[in-house]
Order: structure tokens, then sequence, then C-alpha cells
């Protein structure tokens, strides 16, 4: 049996909802949710693919087919499954940190079974596992997984504009005044981008994209963009006519890629996790603003003015009254006034 409010939200009705209210008492449910957040919370798949599974049929309440988004349910006494398996909130969501390596797709599941991450991380210890966006099968680096899927929607969202830093060992001898338009914002296919930190990066730096070391004729550089589209850095970087050689992730929301080998995953701290739940943090080149032209002319103090004879200011042809009532002495002698000369007797005015 379903209901439906005015807001349109479908309820199904539970065993104990045919209990009979006692007096005039009506049923009260504590902790309903909408269905496909309840199933992001669970780590079924994140909000989106919970409604994709939704629209799909694949998901039974109570035994019905519950297809309408706006479905809710309640988390302590409705039954859910998806494809036949029950499903249930877990205890406490997992957050894992995964060094992915060349070569694997950023999926569950690959129909034509192909090597991906999932192969990686340990689905059968953490149910619900999925990754918090992707990277390019050639792409290596940091890739977070979670069972928590409204974080992965926050970090996710366009919105939030998270941090991510990436290293690039391009084709070709590109210059730090090669990256200005990537600084300004460059225009791509599908909009123009928002403007990256950018700079060029040396050989120690760039151990992940070039172990032995950057060869003559490319270049080491470090990208860092807060959006998240389909091969934006190196289309970014083909854009400005040096296309990536290999690329990858060393910085997600503030989180660096530490403490976990090439192909391995570890837990999160609880610090890392209070970071994420924050929003991130922002790496130091950008509190510092590096790589942006405009920031560093701004923050640059303006030299001292050196006083030379050119510019030295000229002294005034008329003295100040201050320079005269220095000049005069500190108590002046008021001179004696001079009679007026009498003229002499019997003589004319």
């Amino acid at each position: 049996m379903t209901r439906t409010n005015e807001a349109g939200e479908t309820h199904f009705a539970s065993a104990m909802d045919n209990a009979a209210p006692t007096g005039d008492a009506q049923p009260v449910y504590p902790h309903t949710m909408r269905l496909q957040r309840f199933l992001a919370r669970a780590g079924v798949a994140s909000r989106r693919g919970s409604e994709d599974l939704m629209t799909a049929g694949r998901v039974t309440v109570n035994g019905q087919v519950a297809t309408e988004l706006g479905t809710k349910v309640d988390v302590d006494r409705d039954h859910i499954e998806v494809d036949g398996m029950p499903v249930k909130l877990n205890q406490g969501a997992v957050y894992l940190m995964l060094y992915k390596p060349t070569g694997y797709l950023t999926t569950m599941s690959d129909p034509q079974e192909r090597p991906c991450v999932a192969d990686l991380v340990p689905r059968d210890r953490f149910p619900g596992l999925f990754p918090v966006g992707r990277l390019d099968r050639d792409t290596t680096g940091l890739l977070l997984f979670t069972t928590d899927g409204d974080l992965s929607q926050d970090l996710l969202h366009p919105s939030k504009h998270v941090y991510k830093t990436y290293q690039a060992l391009v084709d070709g001898n590109l210059t730090d005044r090669d990256l200005t338009p990537l600084r300004r914002g460059i225009e791509l296919d599908d909009g123009l981008c928002q403007p990256a930190i950018c700079r060029v990066i040396n050989a120690r730096e760039a151990e992940a994209v070039a172990p032995q070391g950057i060869k003559p004729g490319t270049t080491a550089v470090e990208v860092i963009i807060r959006e998240g589209r389909k091969n934006q850095v190196k289309r970014m970087l083909s854009k400005i006519h040096h296309p990536v050689i290999r690329l990858h992730r060393c910085n997600f929301a503030g989180l660096e890629l530490k403490d976990v080998a090439k192909g391995s995953w570890r837990e999160l701290t609880d610090r890392e996790v209070q970071i994420l739940k924050a929003g991130g943090i922002p790496p130091k080149q950008a509190s510092s603003k590096q790589g942006d032209p405009q920031t560093r002319q701004r923050s640059t103090p303006r030299p001292a003015r050196v006083t030379t004879a050119a510019t030295a200011p000229r002294p005034s042809a008329t003295p100040t009254a201050s320079a005269t009532r220095a000049s005069q002495p500190a108590n002046p002698q008021r001179p004696r006034p001079i009679p007026a000369r009498q003229p002499p007797k019997g003589s004319i005015a």
C-alpha cells in the first residue's frame, strides 16, 4: 500500500502502518528520508546513481518496486532491497585514499572486463564503496573512495569549487610565460575555463610524472583547477600547443597523496575526513596566489622612492612664515619711533 502526500511524495506502508492507532494518535515516522538519499547514505551509489537505480526499477521497498524519485522511506521499519539484496544504513561511513596506477578505469565494473579501480580496493570488507570523481585510464594519482554519498555529492558539486592539483609532463619547451592563457582562463570547446594556478616545476618536484628526469624537449608543469570537466587539464595544455605525455593528481580538496604506495590504498585519518567535510582547504599556492600574474602584481610592494637632485623639492623663493619666525631672535627689540620733525616757528607747513 502506498500513500502520496500533497507534495507528491510517496510513502510505502510497512507492516506497522496497518496497526490501529491508539485514540487520536497518528503514526509517527521519526527517521524518514527520500529513498535516493537513503541509498546514498547506505553506500549503494551516489545520489545521482541511486536515482538511476530507482528509475531502472531495481529498487524495492517492502516488496514493491519504487521508481518515483519523491519516495520517502522509514529507515527503522521499511525493508529496502536493490537487485534483491537487502540494504541497511552502515554504522559508519568509510573513507579511503587510493594511489591509482595507470591502465585502470575509474569504474566499479566493466562489461569488457578491463582492469578497473574496483580491483584495487576492499569491496568485500567495505560494501558500497564507490569512487569520488574519476581519473582517466592513463592518469595516475590520488583517487578517493567512500560509502558517504552525501559527502561525495558535496565534493563534486560545481558550486563547491574544490581545488585539484595536477602534475603534467608535456611535449615541447614550455616557459612560465606560455602559461599566461591558463592563468587568465582559457577558452575550450565547452566554454571558458576558470583561471588556473600553474607554474613550471623542476625534476625533483616532477618525480611522479618524470621518474627518470625531465628529458630534453619536454617540460613538467603544475596545474591547479577548481572545475571537473572531462580531460580538462589535457585539453587546456593542448590548447597552448603542449600536449600531455603523462598526468598525475597529487592533491584533492587539500588532501595530499602520501603514506600510500602505487596501486595501494589506506583509510583516511580523522583529520583528513574533517577537511573533506569542511569542503576542503586550498593549497598553499592558492593562498599565496602564486601563478596569477595579476595577483603577483597587486601583491608586490611598491619600491621605495629614491630622492635625487632632479626629484628633490626646490627651495621656495619666498620664505614661509614659519621660516621667518625661526630666523628672528627669541626676544626681538622693537625699534624706537622717530619723532616727527617740528617745523620752525614762523614757517608755513
